[in-house]
């Protein structure tokens, strides 16, 4: 049943994507923008559907630049809003995901991932576009992505993206994938009073003289990290926005301190509360001699060979990365001192073992499991690697 505010409450039997826009919906979301994408596209739809029933905006632009950019106009405008993409609409969303980096813009942009490069794969899952994730714009920059593995948790992923983006005013990565997204499995959607919703720390015109307003100023007591408030377009106060280096009325600065600034704040915002940020799922990691590391709908391919391998005596701990960016560079250095081998399956030709590979540094073997896009991976390779990585030699 939906209540009154159109919230649909109880257990459901749901496809991913419906469940990504319930999650939406939930956190507050009133304005989605985008441009139809296979597998993305019931996202789209079902806010479509949903928007209208909760008073909210949906727009079909036509591109996924332009989409970009109307989720980021939305946001000035004190909307939270988000956006939805795959493969090449997300290359084409990445000039205008930097510029929300550049202008602390909250929103969410959900990439449900397909094989590529190129067209590739439109209906075929794969996981190539986590290297794009965090570079995919120029510039120095940090940014937060998620990483869901089943419809539940593509529901409260996105709900969590939208308070990282509110509470940090940045724009945050959702990376499913084609699996999860077209999965359709439980989904409990709880009362919205048992949801934590966070929202942006805003001003308002008794708080502070419009004309005296810096909508990015720094701590005034030098912290690190500080995220400055915002104010909506048209309440009456005096701000400016650029892609442009700028000062802290937001009009431009073309100096090398003034870049400085910029950098520091957008970057420091993310790296000094990286603990509150990361989430990772860990299991059996004690004692442990080797570890699989993974995300998304690999994480779950990999959850029999690690079962199995267990059966067969060896010593195998789970580790499935919740938040992808920023990486747990930190517990995985750590670990790498206490663990012979990590195994790292994914859906591309190797991406994240590569940020493993990093911060193991030598300390421990590193193998990967790959494949590009189009299908899952065969859980009798990941066993394979689990029992190599442990030094176990099969009969033939």
């Amino acid at each position: 049943m939906a209540d009154l505010k159109g919230n649909l409450t109880g257990e459901h039997f749901m496809l991913g994507d419906h469940a990504c826009a319930e999650g939406a919906i939930l956190a507050g979301c009133r304005f989605f923008a985008g441009y139809p994408i296979t597998p993305a596209t019931e996202i789209a739809e079902r806010m479509s559907v949903r928007l209208p029933q909760v008073e909210g905006k949906y727009v079909q632009m036509e591109d996924e630049l332009a989409s970009m950019n109307a989720v980021l106009g939305a946001s000035w405008a004190g909307v939270k809003s988000m956006t939805a993409t795959s493969g090449p609409g997300f290359s084409l969303m990445m000039e205008n995901l930097g510029l929300g980096i550049m202008l602390e813009t909250p929103c969410v942009l959900v990439n449900v991932q397909r094989g590529g490069p190129s067209t590739g794969l439109p209906t075929l899952v794969g996981q190539q576009d986590m290297m794009q994730a965090r570079w995919g714009s120029h510039g120095d920059y940090e940014i937060i992505a998620l990483s869901p593995g089943s419809p539940q948790e593509l529901f409260d992923l996105t709900i969590r993206a939208f308070n990282l983006s509110e509470k940090y005013r940045t724009p945050v990565l959702v990376m499913t994938d084609a699996e999860v997204g077209h999965m359709t499995e439980k989904v409990v959607i709880p009362p919205l009073e048992d949801i934590e919703i966070l929202n942006r720390h805003s001003v308002s015109r008794g708080e502070l003289e419009p004309d005296r307003f810096r909508i990015y100023r720094s701590s005034p007591t030098g912290r690190a990290g500080y995220v400055s408030p915002m104010v909506k377009a048209g309440d009456g106060f005096r701000i400016h926005v650029t892609g442009l280096t700028h000062d802290e009325r937001g009009y431009p600065a073309m100096n090398p301190e003034a870049n400085e600034l910029n950098v520091s704040r957008i970057m420091q915002k993310i790296t000094t509360n990286r603990k509150e940020i990361i989430q990772l799922e860990k299991e059996k990691l004690r004692g442990a001699e080797v570890v699989v590391v993974s995300y998304g709908i690999s994480a779950r391919t990999s959850l029999w060979p690690i079962e199995q391998a267990r059966k067969e005596g060896i010593k195998v701990g789970y580790l499935r990365l919740i938040t992808v960016w920023p990486f747990p560079e930190d517990f995985i250095s750590k670990l790498a001192e206490k663990v012979s081998t990590f195994i790292v399956p994914e859906i591309n030709m190797g991406q994240m073992v590569r940020e493993v590979e990093r911060c193991a540094a030598g300390k421990a073997e590193v193998i990967g499991v790959h494949k590009p896009g189009g299908d899952i991976l065969d859980p009798a390779d990941v066993l394979e690697a689990i029992r190599r990585g442990a030094g176990v030699v099969q009969e033939a």
